[in-house]
């Protein structure tokens, strides 16, 4: 189990590597919402989302004898972007498994970012099977998008840093993909103040952790058809999944009409671009589906990969 320590280390790690990005607030939103919101904008992160927090701590975590042969990952967008940057930084290889309907805009930033790319189906075909045959092929690392210790501390970065600048909040509300952002940032919120609620937040088409903490153990659905990309997993992660259970008091759901709502309002107010991805924790929050008591509440916007 990963625990606060770990991720102070791999804020330390990583300083050289990520933007502190800002926490930005509103009246017009806090007025819709209900309660006073202060978003952490990952959107403004290196590779436009959160996920090179992860990234980066994984590869610099490799042993030197291993990382000289590379790296290789598995991703639809955000991922495959943050592990091309990480790898590019220390001047290694990397290959991306990635979707044949990833969005042309992430396959293309991969790309320009210096991986090699392998398309797959994802209807079809395993991208973990692929990856790891790549692994064994070419002696490069495998980087798994979310369900391994580095990855998670990497990704609780971001709740270290807000916690550190708004430190008096009631909730955090945070979008559920594979659980690895969750997972990181709970370990934080707990670690830092017991009394934080943790509020999970999936779309309703991918609603494998709602299913999942309802049953008790990992669900397996089929692959969502939503438009949050991003958070199309369709099966918690083995070692995220505990950490949720453990942490979360609720999992949400919304709609993709709520998301795609949620990115005109905050596009049009607030004058920031966020993916659907990164819009799910906001639409939550937003559309009023918290309980009762929270005044102050955390998001964690996660990508602005539009």
């Amino acid at each position: 189990m990963i625990t606060i320590e770990d991720v102070r280390q791999a804020a330390a790690r990583i300083q050289g590597s990520v933007h502190r990005t800002p926490v930005l607030t509103s009246q017009l939103v806090d007025q819709r919402a209900g309660v006073s919101c202060f978003f952490k904008c990952e959107n403004f992160q290196r590779g436009g989302a959160f996920k090179i927090r992860g990234a980066a701590n994984f590869l610099l975590s490799i042993p030197k004898q291993d990382i000289g042969r590379g790296v290789v990952a598995f991703s639809s967008g955000n991922h495959a972007q943050a592990v091309a940057i990480a790898a590019r930084d220390l001047g290694v290889s990397a290959t991306i498994v990635m979707p044949t309907d990833a969005p042309a805009a992430k396959l293309e930033a991969t790309r320009n970012y210096g991986a090699k790319v392998v398309q797959y189906d994802r209807l079809t075909e395993d991208r973990q099977a692929i990856g790891e045959s790549i692994a064994i092929e070419t002696g490069a690392t495998l980087v798994p998008p979310y369900d391994h210790a580095w990855t998670m501390t990497g990704q609780g970065t971001a709740a270290l840093e807000l916690l550190e600048e708004i430190p008096d909040l009631d909730a955090l509300a945070i979008c559920l993909g594979g659980g690895g952002l969750f997972s990181g940032c709970s370990v934080v919120a707990h670690g830092i103040n017991s009394k934080l609620r943790l509020f999970g937040v999936e779309p309703e088409k991918g609603n494998d952790f709602y299913l999942s903490m309802q049953a008790g153990e990992r669900v397996e659905i089929p692959l969502p058809d939503t438009i949050a990309d991003g958070l199309r997993a369709p099966k918690p992660g083995a070692l995220t999944f505990p950490v949720v259970r453990e942490h979360a008091e609720k999992v949400i759901l919304v709609s993709d009409d709520e998301i795609r709502e949620t990115m005109r309002f905050l596009a049009s107010r607030m004058k920031i671009v966020v993916e659907p991805s990164g819009a799910t924790a906001a639409a939550a929050v937003l559309h009023r589906k918290l309980p009762e008591g929270i005044s102050r509440c955390g998001i964690i916007i996660s990508g602005g990969n539009l």
